[in-house]
């Protein structure tokens, strides 16, 4: 292995102490940096955890953590007695796996404001676990230390064992590299980075903003397709605010196209194409009914085709595009939080 003898007269290691950023953090962002613009190349060797320490006046532990942070991402190797130096044949990226349970017309907006906004010094490997905890784990156990960061959609049936496999497998990521995206999971603990929606406090804050809309209508009639992973919690959000503000309404377990009445107002949970919303667009259109007037279509979940469907159908959803752009400025910062992202109300034409 060639390996380049220590010179420091290149290094330019500079911290912020009354920065938000750890120090250490910094410390692993100077190093990619450097090797980004090419004053550290491969093979060059950096300052001792002694002598940084000294430079800079920080504790040795600190410097010990960012350099086994930045060895464990092979960005840096050890040599025995002569220390740390930059690791032969390092590209310097910032590799970043993301696991989506599936690549739903949502999860595409999210995916394609992640890539939009994210350092173009990174690489991005995706796979689907279509919400298969088997399939998940072997993903991950496939790619454990393998990335800086994991970007994950936790989307697993809500059934108690199920969960807590999940969180058993989420724990094996260390805080500092795990990003949930779309469902924050409240008895999973840590430091880690979270960009999520609320369901049911979500869809009751994006009905207030509806309200005037809801006022013209006789009833709220509200069901979801099979495929509504949370729509429990949904309906649960949107019964609390018709209660609270004493609409009528109505849970449906089914579609009938009979029930069909001007007067109406339906709320269609994850709806985009799906067949019951179908049916009630033809039994609309059977009835010479016009939507927006005669009854009302509220979509929970915005998607691109929402702004054809209809000539535009009115959502309630969370912003895929906004969290897709967090989950890149987290990475490109390094600081995870943990952030409810933003609930918007989109008026079209069927309200």
């Amino acid at each position: 292995m060639k390996i380049i003898e220590p010179l420091y007269s290149y290094m330019n290691f500079s911290i912020t102490p009354d920065s938000q950023t750890p120090i250490y953090k910094q410390l692993i962002q100077s190093v990619q940096q450097q090797i980004k613009e090419g004053s550290l190349k491969e093979g060059n060797f950096l300052p001792s955890m002694n002598e940084l320490s000294a430079t800079l006046s920080i504790s040795k532990e600190t410097v010990k953590k960012a350099y086994s942070i930045l060895r464990e991402k092979g960005i840096i190797e050890s040599a025995q007695g002569k220390g740390f130096f930059v690791a032969i044949e390092n590209s310097g990226k910032t590799r970043v796996l993301v696991l989506f349970d599936k690549l739903s017309t949502y999860k595409l907006v999210l995916y394609r404001s992640f890539m939009e906004h994210v350092d173009e010094n990174t690489d991005v490997t995706i796979h689907l676990h279509n919400q298969d905890i088997n399939l998940f784990e072997n993903l991950l156990e496939e790619n454990l230390n393998k990335y800086d960061y994991y970007l994950i959609t936790p989307h697993f049936t809500l059934d108690a064992d199920i969960q807590k496999r999940a969180i058993k497998l989420l724990k094996k990521i260390p805080n500092r590299k795990l990003i949930l995206l779309d469902r924050h999971i409240e008895s999973l603990k840590g430091n880690f980075g979270s960009v999520y929606q609320d369901f049911e406090n979500d869809v009751y804050t994006g009905l207030i903003k509806a309200m005037k809309y809801l006022k013209k209508y006789d009833i709220i009639r509200v069901f979801s397709v099979p495929s509504s992973m949370y729509g429990s919690l949904i309906k649960k959000g949107i019964s609390r605010f018709c209660d609270d503000y004493k609409l009528n309404y109505e849970l449906l377990k089914e579609f009938d196209k009979n029930d069909i009445k001007k007067g109406d107002l339906y709320i269609v949970l994850n709806s985009q194409l799906d067949d019951e919303l179908i049916e009630i667009i033809k039994d609309i259109n059977s009835k010479r009914i016009k939507t927006g007037k005669d009854v009302g279509i509220l979509s929970y979940n915005e998607s691109p085709v929402n702004e054809i469907i209809l000539n535009g159908l009115t959502a309630i959803s969370t912003d895929f595009k906004e969290m897709g752009r967090l989950a890149a400025e987290m990475i490109k910062s390094g600081n995870l939080e943990k952030i409810r992202n933003k609930f918007q109300l989109i008026v079209r034409g069927t309200v």
